[in-house]
């Protein structure tokens, strides 16, 4: 019988392009090298020694590089390393990201040292079970998209997309690469709460939360399938998320409060593509070398604070060595999270609930007109609710908003006295600044 060659034996497992495997005693990771138009795959074996190599067989199929040719990596719209880098010490490697962001984009000081840290964070994410996302807050021309780019051509495998952004590429890039995403101009989808975006961000701060979207296959049977959106998100937007949940979830800096930095380039140098990818390559060396060491210190934030913060924090903060920065930070973060339910005091939920629940307590009928309520708001918030509020839109917040049913008397929608708990608890929550979701 005539001998096997390992050859024909390889040509029969399958061959899977891949980009990233992690484990336990290898990882694998997809580089580019833009010069020679050439993919191939960085090994890591135990936490050390690497190679580059165009194939790896492990547990019955061999993982290959996605091809140069894929549109994606051609046109450089994933940022992926070329090769390892050695980063030197983590110290050394944070200071390193400090400067070229601050080279690049004016924020805060202590901004700097948040992003430079979440930039490590994206690199490693996947040793951790929940993110925080990050993001840059302003009107038009304060920084954002500046600030964007910069952070994102260090972060890990991170693709960019604007809110105007069909959905469908959005959720495959993200399932395929398990990268950073890097959305601009965040408020142009998140007007419907039922948005697609709107779930990814919902579902990619957990580990384990997939997306689950119904794809027609070439039979034309429709399969449900599982899109994986956990991992770090950088945004640019210049509101705010109405759902509080997802508002807490956000590391923010807003940009624009003073004037730019006169040696901040108004125009990125031809140099700056070339200094992201050498940084690249020296946080490939750091998730090559640090991934399997990296743990999350329960301890890193207050135990005092809320559990929501305490989840988003602890990872970010557990990559924090300096013991003075880390408080500093863990500061800032809990001010963040603390000032949401003072917003949330102001919004026109709270202003109807509060209006409703005084409507009850004056009055001995057994129901509200919605039209009384938007009376009231229109008359006591006209100025900040910029337009005429209608019984009709009232009606759409209570219901679909605060969960307070309406119903229909005499021609007239209203709040029935039924309703009256439960609007009471509300506006008492509203009013002392407790969080009605997490």
């Amino acid at each position: 019988m005539p001998l096997r060659s390992k050859n024909m034996e390889n040509s029969k497992k399958a061959r899977k392009p891949s980009v990233s495997r992690v484990m336990p005693d290898m990882l694998v990771e997809l580089v580019y090298d833009p010069d020679r138009r050439a993919t191939a795959l960085v090994v890591c074996r135990d936490g050390a020694d690497w190679t580059i190599e165009q194939e790896v067989e492990r547990q019955g199929e061999i993982l290959v590089p996605y091809a140069p040719t894929n549109n994606l990596i051609e046109n450089e719209c994933v940022k992926l390393p070329s090769k390892p880098e050695d980063h030197g010490s983590r110290r050394e490697l944070v200071t390193e990201i400090e400067s070229f962001l601050h080279r690049y984009v004016d924020v805060s000081p202590l901004f700097e040292k948040i992003a430079a840290h979440y930039i490590l964070l994206s690199w490693v994410y996947d040793a951790f079970n929940e993110v925080p996302y990050l993001r840059l807050q302003g009107r038009y021309g304060s920084g954002k998209t500046r600030g964007l780019l910069a952070i994102g051509s260090l972060a890990y495998k991170a693709f960019f997309a604007s809110g105007a952004s069909t959905t469908s590429p959005i959720f495959h890039t993200l399932d395929a690469f398990t990268g950073t995403l890097v959305l601009d101009e965040a408020d142009f989808r998140f007007s419907d709460a039922t948005s697609d975006l709107v779930k990814i961000f919902n579902n990619g701060t957990v580990e384990g939360l997939p997306v689950l979207r119904t794809i027609q296959n070439r039979q034309k049977e429709f399969n449900p399938q599982a899109f994986r959106v956990f991992g770090p998100k950088i945004v640019g937007m210049r509101g705010s998320f109405e759902d509080e949940a997802l508002e807490s979830r956000f590391i923010t800096e807003f940009t624009g409060h003073s004037s730019l930095r006169s040696d901040i380039p108004i125009h990125l140098p031809t140099t700056f593509k070339a200094e992201a990818l050498a940084l690249r390559n020296k946080l490939l060396h750091f998730r090559l070398t640090e991934r399997g060491k990296v743990v999350l210190d329960p301890a890193a934030m207050d135990q005092e604070k809320a559990p929501r913060l305490r989840q988003i924090a602890a990872p970010l903060l557990s990559l924090v060595d300096d013991l003075s920065l880390r408080a500093e930070i863990a500061a800032e973060l809990a001010s963040q999270y603390e000032a949401i339910p003072a917003r949330r005091a102001q919004s026109i939920e709270a202003r109807i609930a509060g209006i409703l629940h005084q409507a009850f307590t004056e009055t001995s009928r057994t129901c509200v007109p919605l039209r009384e309520v938007a009376e009231k708001v229109n008359e006591r918030y006209g100025d900040e609710v910029g337009e005429s509020m209608t019984s009709k839109v009232v009606g759409g917040i209570l219901r679909t908003r605060l969960d307070i049913k309406t119903s229909k008397r005499g021609g007239n929608y209203v709040v029935p006295h039924t309703e009256k708990k439960k609007v009471e608890s509300l506006s008492n929550e509203f009013a002392s600044g407790e969080q009605l979701s997490t």
